[in-house]
């Protein structure tokens, strides 16, 4: 019998206690951060760490949940810091919740997938506080952890290594790129935008016409694409609009800088619908040297002149077509691809290497998560 075993045994024989959301916390909105000076406090996002500033909106542990964006990209917090008002924080009943017990638990609940608005994927607090969460007594939370600590303490090490390679291939690509000898020439000189047009969640089918909505830019692709990660209804064709075969398609909406301006090169078979937040890029130039050049420090430099920064990043045509790359013979681009491709699969390849060893870890510690996590209800 294990450690487990023996306490459940001893402490709740006849199943473990569920109860609502709203019970064991409160949900609390985020602020603003543009008037903050620089400092050491972590500052969130949906995304994850935005900036470090000098003032903190509350202290850990906390359970930090996204209100808009990625919804299932849950963080687990301790010490000071800030929210914003894409993300709430949690106040938790220390009496009742272990607060990386909770953490561990909500990530078993799927909450990515409960968008509660068309356009960007958002969630209520009237929604979260409805969710009911097995609460076995504090013991078990506590061993629970330990033995899930485990195996994120691994993660943690392998993603740590992974980073370290992650900003020596960033070093490297960016001085391949600012090493070309040819041109900066304006990306409106270069080639022709096209704007997409709308389509929302309730538009999302499991089969239908290939399509590329903006947020998947910066979330669900890498440097290309030859095959769609969603589908839109057919009876929508004439309301489209589509991206071409070579084509680089960017996202004109961020959450942050870095998100806004992202590009996917196009490589599939035939055409794919393109978001109304997109702009495709037309042009002679290979689509895949185009998206690797607008991941260079050179281009985000020029970007950022162009960002409107509101709550929501956005950069339209008119500052997309000012911000010059490099442009080298048609040879030399395809020898940039060449190199940047096999070092770009050695840090985002979950088939090989470092990537493969972290998704293997993920998978192992979701497999016991979700075995440890998974309670009967005593009965009422």
């Amino acid at each position: 019998m294990s450690r487990i075993d023996e306490l459940i045994a001893d402490h709740c024989p006849d199943g473990v206690e569920f109860k609502m959301l709203g019970e064991v916390l409160r949900i609390k909105n985020g602020k603003d951060h543009k008037a903050l000076a620089d400092g050491d406090i972590p500052v969130y996002g949906s995304g994850g760490i935005m900036r470090y500033a000098n003032s903190a909106a509350a202290e850990g542990p906390s359970v930090l949940i996204p209100r808009k964006g990625s919804l299932g990209n849950l963080f687990y917090v301790e010490g000071p810091f800030w929210v914003v008002d894409t993300i709430f924080r949690t106040e938790i009943d220390l009496s009742m919740v272990e607060p990386k017990f909770l953490y561990h638990q909500l990530l078993t609940m799927g909450l990515g997938g409960m968008n509660q608005a068309g356009g960007v994927p958002s969630q209520t607090q009237s929604v979260l506080n409805l969710l009911r969460i097995p609460v076995p007594p504090l013991e078990v939370q506590r061993e629970i952890v330990r033995i899930l600590d485990q195996f994120t303490q691994l993660e943690a090490e392998l993603e740590a290594e992974l980073e370290a390679r992650r900003r020596q291939y960033a070093s490297y690509r960016d001085s391949l790129v600012s090493a070309v000898e040819g041109p900066r020439v304006a990306m409106g000189e270069l080639g022709t935008f096209m704007r997409g047009r709308r389509f929302t969640k309730n538009d999302v089918v499991e089969s239908g016409i290939p399509s590329i909505h903006y947020g998947e830019i910066y979330t669900d692709y890498g440097v290309s694409a030859a095959r769609a990660k969603r589908e839109v209804k057919s009876d929508i064709l004439s309301q489209l609009r589509f991206a071409q075969p070579g084509d680089v398609i960017f996202a004109g909406v961020g959450e942050t800088v870095v998100d806004v301006g992202k590009a996917v090169a196009w490589l599939g078979d035939g055409p794919v619908a393109v978001h109304d937040d997109t702009f495709s890029f037309t042009s002679e130039l290979n689509p895949k040297y185009v998206a690797y050049a607008v991941q260079t420090d050179y281009f985000h430099t020029q970007k950022a002149n162009y960002v409107a920064r509101g709550k929501i990043k956005r950069l339209s045509v008119a500052g997309l077509s000012r911000i010059n790359i490099p442009v080298p013979t048609s040879e030399e681009q395809a020898r940039i691809v060449a190199i940047l491709d096999k070092l770009d699969a050695l840090v985002n390849d979950v088939s090989i290497g470092l990537p493969a060893e972290l998704a293997a870890r993920r998978k192992q510690y979701e497999y016991y998560r979700d075995r440890l996590l998974t309670f009967e209800e005593i009965s009422a």
